[in-house]
């Protein structure tokens, strides 16, 4: 089970103190356009190399703007692919960021993958990071280490420096973890430790085989009450099964189909912690957003605050159906705008 240092350790949450969320709900509405420590959208020389216009402030109510389309977009779930692998062709940066042009997003996080899991898609964070220089004002780094490769390490020393190595050359975040070990596995505390130090996010990825958990995700709660500085985005089967209440074992490795039952554990575990985000990316994330359209609408209204765009695109000629998100659903702009950057920009490094 995993447990931070005890001065780290807070099994009651102060929830009546100022949280990421509750600042976005109060914040000021000129701020579409600014993404703070990841750049600028809405200037003349990212304007012109994205094709779109500069981004209106989410407090107005412009005619033609209630899909909120005109707001800056950031994808929090993209990959870059260094070879073909099985009928997938190789993905650059290039190749990325004209995706993202052709698709109206303006920024992209690029996740590493270094774990066995991942296969057939292996992208280590040196890699990761070296590609996305190309094009700094686009791409967002991610890093990743898979605490199983640090068998000889009694303090995971290595981790560390890794870690503060890959910060040195631009990293943002933590992901995507997915590693073949239950999600509150004791190797993995030495990686929560670190990126709650260091201010990273962590991007995972729960199913049956990688970052494990039981129906009901008691593990994944464990691990949001042990590290509640740290930030979660939850990606995949595992997680977004839970929409609904009536989960099966087997729907951890599916996508579950039928009318969502309320009081499913994703929308209580988002209302009960404030550092973690659900990441819409990937056939399982639009599954449980199509599935039950109706419940969908009132799921987005009630968690906007809460919630990432994101698309899994890691292949040419991928079909990414998150791109229709925002003509299927109905939102005000304050909640499109949370959805679409200011979530993803509050937890950035």
């Amino acid at each position: 089970m995993v447990r931070p240092p005890d001065g780290d350790r807070s099994p009651s949450v102060d929830r009546s103190s100022p949280t990421r969320r509750r600042f976005l709900a109060g914040t000021a509405a000129g701020t579409a356009g600014s993404f703070g420590p990841v750049g600028w959208i809405g200037t003349a020389g990212f304007g012109a190399s994205s094709g779109r216009e500069p981004a209106a402030s989410p407090g107005e109510s412009e005619a033609g703007t209630d899909d909120g389309e005109d707001l800056p977009l950031i994808d929090a779930h993209t990959h870059l692919t260094p070879v073909e692998t099985l009928d997938r062709s190789p993905l650059s940066a290039d190749d990325l960021v004209e995706w993202l042009d052709e698709n109206g997003v303006d920024r992209a996080v690029v996740l590493a993958l270094d774990s066995p899991e991942s296969y057939p898609v292996q992208a280590p964070s040196w890699w990761v990071l070296e590609e996305v220089t190309a094009h700094p004002d686009r791409l967002i780094p991610f890093c990743t280490v898979d605490p199983r490769t640090l068998v000889y390490e009694d303090n995971f020393g290595a981790v560390t420096s890794l870690l503060d190595r890959y910060i040195d050359r631009g990293a943002r975040g933590f992901g995507e973890l997915k590693a073949g070990l239950p999600i509150d596995d004791d190797r993995l505390a030495a990686i929560y430790e670190r990126c709650a130090d260091r201010g990273l996010p962590i991007l995972f990825h729960t199913d049956e085989k990688a970052m494990t958990d039981e129906v009901g995700l008691p593990r994944l709660e464990d691990v949001l009450a042990s590290y509640p500085g740290l930030d979660f985005l939850a990606h995949a089967h595992g997680w977004w099964a839970h929409i609904s209440a009536d989960v099966g074992a087997d729907d951890l490795s599916e996508y579950p189909t039928g009318a969502i039952e309320p009081g499913g554990r994703v929308p209580e575990l988002l209302a009960e912690y404030d550092n973690l985000y659900g990441d819409l990316s990937g056939f399982s994330g639009w599954n449980a957003l199509t599935r039950d359209e109706e419940y969908a609408q009132s799921f987005l209204e009630d968690h906007h605050e809460q919630l990432v765009f994101g698309t899994d695109y890691l292949a040419p000629g991928q079909e990414v159906p998150q791109v229709d998100l925002f003509e299927r659903f109905d939102l005000g702009r304050e909640a499109w705008a949370n959805l679409r950057y200011r979530n993803l920009e509050s937890v950035l490094r």
